[in-house]
């Protein structure tokens, strides 16, 4: 099982992104897919979730959102009205299960996840 994350760069606050996560020898279509994120010192953060429906973390809320294309075995973040405190690492994670506890999508369940890419957005 292979995922990659990319997409990642530097942007400007209220700028926008999309992340992909490509993933190789195995199908999407029977997986949930999760996007954390790690920012230098701090704590893993899940971020969004797709399964058949989509979850997201009260910080991203209305702001990102969560797709895939089971055909091109990629998902995709749209990342828009960035903000400084979004800079951070991002991967994605096959999951068992979307949740969401206490406003944060849980990470507790992830079996596998690639190299990230790193997001950076200046005030």
């Amino acid at each position: 099982v292979q995922l990659q994350a990319s997409g990642g760069g530097l942007v400007q606050a209220g700028g926008s992104l999309r992340l992909s996560c490509a993933a190789s020898a195995f199908a999407l279509d029977y997986h949930a897919i999760l996007w954390f994120r790690q920012a230098p010192g701090k704590e893993r953060e899940g971020v969004s979730c797709i399964s058949t429906s989509s979850y997201y973390s009260d910080s991203v809320k209305g702001r990102f959102t969560i797709s895939r294309n089971n055909a091109k075995k990629t998902v995709y973040l749209q990342m828009n009205s960035l903000k400084p405190e979004d800079t951070a690492v991002y991967y994605c994670a096959t999951v068992g299960g979307c949740m969401v506890d206490g406003g944060t999508v849980n990470t507790a369940g992830m079996n596998y996840w690639g190299k990230g890419t790193l997001v950076t957005v200046s005030s």
